[in-house]
């Protein structure tokens, strides 16, 4: 039996709305247990220049309704014919293939307006792990009280920095880390097509 890359969904370190963060600790999970090379892995960020990104089978949505997120962070698992997406808001499998992901939770963009078309920020787990900070001050209300309740652990920061979470969000592709791909060259990319995402494409989207 081949070994897990991370825990179960139940025992992964988890805060709802901190999805940067979770996936910090799969990426240190991974790191730190040796359950996979970390260059099979990417982190992977969900936005765009309006910050209004609808995804589907989350754990926040009503029914078939996407969500729409300022940003969503995933991790992807690209070692193998199938890469695999751990995201721990999805009511998806975990792991979930990810053209089942990009079938059920990303879709089609072709009945979307484009303000809301989702840009993928592509950034190599080590590389994640290494420049990441987050002070988390983007998660307070402007009288200081949190928006939604912080991870128990202490804020994520490095030697030189408290605060580069928007470094990733942003969608230019000449800042930050990593590359930056629209959706069809995004699946292009992991999954050598772009039919997955346009096979289930969802009539609430088509108000928009």
């Amino acid at each position: 039996m081949n070994r897990r890359l991370v825990p179960t969904r139940e025992d992964c370190v988890y805060t709802s709305c901190y999805c940067e963060e979770n996936v910090w600790k799969l990426c240190d999970y991974v790191r730190k247990q040796r359950t996979a090379p970390l260059e099979h892995l990417f982190v992977i960020f969900i936005s765009n220049e309006t910050r209004t990104v609808p995804l589907w089978k989350q754990k926040s949505g009503h029914g078939e309704l996407p969500v729409i997120w300022d940003y969503h962070v995933i991790l992807l698992q690209a070692d193998q014919s199938d890469s695999l997406v751990y995201d721990l808001d999805s009511t998806l499998s975990f792991p979930c293939s990810l053209k089942l992901y990009a079938a059920q939770a990303l879709r089609s963009e072709s009945d979307i307006r484009p303000e809301y078309h989702r840009k993928f920020r592509v950034v190599p787990a080590d590389s994640f792990l290494l420049n990441f900070a987050s002070d988390r001050s983007h998660m307070r209300n402007s009288d200081g009280s949190w928006k939604m309740p912080p991870p128990t652990y202490a804020p994520i920061c490095t030697a030189e920095c408290q605060m580069n979470l928007d470094g990733f969000i942003n969608m230019d592709p000449a800042i930050g880390w990593g590359v930056v791909f629209s959706l069809n060259h995004f699946l292009q990319r992991y999954i050598g097509s772009t039919s997955s995402a346009s096979s289930s494409s969802s009539s609430a989207a088509r108000s928009w």
